[in-house]
């Protein structure tokens, strides 16, 4: 049997764990820029014994919701229901200096920002195929269809620019998705969608 004071300190854990563990991910907003301490692996460094590059953003695109079925039957815009974010505990970064370290930062905000303009696609594909009788899974096509095009475009811009290298083109390549970002602004996380 808990005792008070157990009682207490296991609802204090349970109360604080979440907050900390939402502590480690950043949701996407516009103009982001990552520091090192972005990426909080043990893995991470930057050092002259880094053998070669590496980066693992933390980056996803998560969808999740749950509602009952007549909610979801009514329901039309899942904006909210799909999220860009950053996981620092699972980004690495590996650099041999800080020169190399920073193109590999400003290849992880391209790649947050891709990641979020796939995010809206996702948004804008749900708004548009979720009928009334639509099924829970009915995201599934489209959502694996958006997320296979967003890695291609991403292993093209990480080959071209030769892991961020080449920062000219990484930066007209970003720029790119900035603009389209801006073109699909009524798909944001907490926007509402123009009505058709």
């Amino acid at each position: 049997m808990l005792s008070i004071k157990n009682a207490i300190i296991l609802a204090s854990y349970l109360l604080v764990t979440p907050f900390f563990e939402q502590e480690e991910l950043k949701e996407w907003r516009p103009n982001h820029n990552f520091t090192i301490t972005d990426f909080k692996t043990n893995a991470t460094q930057v050092s002259k014994e880094v053998k070669s590059l590496y980066l693992q953003t933390g980056v996803n695109i998560e969808l999740a919701f749950q509602m009952s079925n007549l909610a979801f039957m009514f329901t039309k815009n899942f904006n909210s229901k799909v999220s860009c974010v950053q996981d620092s505990k699972s980004a690495v970064l590996m650099a041999q200096n800080e020169e190399q370290a920073q193109q590999l930062l400003n290849l992880a905000n391209f790649d947050f920002d891709l990641s979020e303009l796939y995010a809206r696609k996702i948004r804008k594909a749900l708004y548009e195929n979720k009928k009334t009788f639509s099924k829970g899974d009915f995201f599934m096509p489209y959502y694996n269809k958006i997320i296979s095009e967003r890695n291609q475009l991403s292993s093209r811009v990480y080959s071209e620019t030769e892991f961020g290298k080449k920062e000219e083109l990484l930066l007209e390549e970003h720029q790119k998705i900035k603009e389209e970002i801006n073109n699909l602004a009524a798909f944001c996380k907490n926007c509402k969608p123009p009505k058709k």
